[in-house]
């Protein structure tokens, strides 16, 4: 069978004549014209025409730019766009869906809607088939979270998959995207897909992609997966005969209860759960958090208190400016219930719950927000201690220990790392390549030990892991998300959200608030401060302001700088880089540049949104006035950041 396009009645012709003038006049990129010419050539959907035909006739030719600029490639994280126009189109909007948002998705070759999507899944779905063999299905897993378009999309490429002949499952409803990763090694599947833009604003949607393994696709398939997705020009597919077409099976609660009983074996000393009284407010922030993390904290007797207005799962995300943890404002209700109602702690996710903020009360009995670096520390160090006093590490294996981390990420836990005795290995931005790390652990323990490696309990793989590979303990990234197990390959809000709650009665254990043991670990291994900063530039022209200003540090790297000599530049696009364990690292647009004075920034273009991402880092050597001290790396951190801010208007 083969899927025909709606009849479009409108004259084309009409349309290419009125671009061609648009592109001689300047007022469209010639880039644009030709992809706005691909998409009505390959769609099969009668709104785009219509939407073209409204913003040509309006000359609304930078909205033309946006959505057709580039092609919305298909890179190592998927595809991630706006699948709501800055310019709705009546076309568009139609009837109008759920939560306020458009009938239909924003309509471009740069935009998030059916085109792409088709594009994307059918290719997915080619590369997964050579290697599920001739002898069975591929089989595929979908989730979503709350985003508009999230679940449309998701049935979809459920839809897609069994036309093209694999078993798909999908879930019922929202659920978390380390969820997705869970289910995809559970199930053993080939492949599976989160339909989600993480934390990005609401009008942005995405294709986050997995293989086998459970983690996001890395290089080595990522390159196949692309060359897949790059033949595919049309939205047109032939659907199998139903004798060879595939099945879909909906997961809902019993997929819970398993991902449910693996968190829980995290917890290092449940013990320190008995009949816990403290009080947590925590919000989803419209998204999937809540679904597991309340019932969960519940279970184990937290009093959890959410944010009414928060709880409703609305791909606006209507009460906050950004659905970010890492961004105060976005937890601010949230604090205020705990002001009100004398909770301890606040704990938020991110719309698909793989990234968790927390602000938590100091000696004085004052809200205060932590970082992610914070964060991660905390669990870090008092992952490590714990694992010592279980007797799970000694003095004997304390070499196959290891924490991973993401360069960007603080270097306290270098030090930390270094205090107890254990490896740390750094990677590049994103948590796949944490995810890289596990795999190579998994696969160097022998066959015959191993057998099904993913029925094993947590205690069976430690002791695989400490005997034939690497145990890792915990592994974070200063973007708020973190990991304490590798039955799941990436971040997990759900899994910190335990994993933090069980530092914070530890803490309450010996007396302490959360700031209090932050300040003894800062006593104990040296005060380390990080400051993340952007600079945000949109649309087509913004793209190539951030490629430009982030090739004008390679090509024009500083000497000096903030009144401090540059003692060493790492520009991880252009030299051969190695990790801690003599891995050649892929190459990456970041750079990194370290000063005589201790103080170091990277600078690197985001990969999901529309900024130019810098991170700044300050320490001080144990010992001395840590008050004194504080100030000290705070001030130096401002100071830098001016001089970078005033030298990037220059560059």
């Amino acid at each position: 069978m083969i899927r025909i396009p709606p009849t479009i009645c409108h004259e084309m012709s009409a349309i290419h004549e009125t671009l061609a003038a648009a592109v001689a006049n300047g007022s469209l990129l010639p880039a644009a014209e030709k992809n706005i010419i691909a998409l009505l050539d390959g769609t099969t959907s009668a709104i785009a025409p219509l939407a073209i035909q409204e913003l040509t006739d309006s000359g609304a030719w930078e909205e033309l730019n946006d959505r057709f600029f580039k092609t919305l490639a298909f890179g190592t994280g998927g595809l991630r766009g706006r699948t709501i126009g800055r310019v709705v189109t009546q076309a568009e909007q139609g009837a109008g869906g759920p939560n306020g948002r458009p009938e239909h998705p924003c309509t471009g070759t740069a935009t998030m809607n059916y085109y792409n999507l088709s594009r994307a899944v059918r290719g997915l779905i080619a590369y997964a088939k050579q290697f599920a063999g001739p002898d069975r299905k591929a089989v595929l897993v979908f989730a979503h979270d709350t985003r508009h378009f999230s679940r449309d999309f998701a049935e979809f490429c459920a839809k897609v998959s069994a036309d093209l002949g694999c078993d798909a499952y999908l879930f019922e409803g929202p659920r978390s995207t380390p969820q997705l990763s869970f289910a995809v090694r559970q199930l053993r599947a080939d492949a599976g897909v989160v339909l989600t833009a993480s934390h990005n604003p609401p009008q942005d949607n995405g294709f986050k992609a997995y293989f086998n393994d459970g983690a996001q696709i890395v290089d080595a398939h990522a390159a196949g997966i692309v060359r897949e997705v790059n033949a595919i020009t049309s939205e047109f597919y032939e659907i199998l005969p139903d004798s060879e077409r595939g099945t879909i099976t909906i997961l809902g609660a019993e997929m819970d209860a398993l991902y449910v009983a693996r968190l829980k074996t995290l917890l290092l000393k449940p013990s320190l759960l008995d009949g816990a009284s403290t009080k947590i407010v925590f919000t989803n922030l419209h998204g999937t958090g809540g679904h597991i993390n309340v019932p969960m904290l519940r279970e184990f007797g937290f009093e959890v208190l959410t944010v009414p207005e928060q709880d409703v799962q609305d791909g606006r995300f209507p009460t906050v400016e950004s659905p970010n943890p890492e961004n105060a404002p976005a937890l601010q209700m949230a604090i205020d219930l705990a002001e009100k109602s004398g909770a301890e702690i606040v704990i938020g996710t991110d719309p698909d719950a793989d990234r968790m903020g927390v602000a938590v009360r100091d000696a004085a009995g004052k809200m205060v927000l932590l970082t992610g670096n914070q964060i991660g520390s905390l669990m870090a160090w008092y992952r490590l201690k714990t694992c010592f006093k279980l007797g799970w590490l000694t003095n004997a294996n304390r070499n196959r220990a290891l924490l991973i981390k993401t360069f960007v990420t603080t270097e306290l836990q270098h030090a930390i790392a270094d205090g107890f005795g254990v490896g740390i290995i750094d990677t590049l931005t994103g948590f796949k390549y944490i995810a890289a790390k596990l795999r190579k652990y998994e696969e160097a323990i022998p066959a015959d030990k191993k057998g099904d490696y993913r029925s094993l309990t947590e205690a069976q793989t430690r002791a695989l892991r400490l005997e034939y590979s690497r145990f890792f303990v915990f592994g974070g990234e200063e973007s708020y998300g973190y990991l304490g197990s590798d039955a799941v390959r990436d971040k997990d809000a759900n899994g910190a959200t335990l994993m933090f709650a069980e530092v914070a009665a530890y803490a309450k254990s010996v007396g302490k608030t959360l700031p209090a043991l932050m300040n003894d670990i800062y006593t104990e291994f040296g005060y380390y401060l990080e400051i993340g900063k952007s600079l945000v530039m949109e649309g087509a022209d913004g793209a190539a302001k951030i490629q430009a200003l982030a090739n004008s540090y390679a090509e024009n790297p500083p000497t000096e700088v903030d009144g401090s000599a540059v003692l060493r530049i790492r520009d991880f696009a252009k030299q051969d880089l190695f990790d801690q364990e003599g891995d050649l690292l892929p190459k990456e647009k970041m750079l990194f540049v370290d000063l005589a004075d201790g103080r170091a920034f990277a600078v690197r273009p985001s990969g999901t949104e529309p900024k130019i991402k810098y991170y700044l880092f300050g320490k001080h050597a144990p010992g001395g006035d840590l008050t004194a001290a504080k100030d000290t790396v705070k001030t130096g951190l401002a100071t830098l950041w001016s001089w970078i801010e005033a030298d990037a208007t220059k560059r």
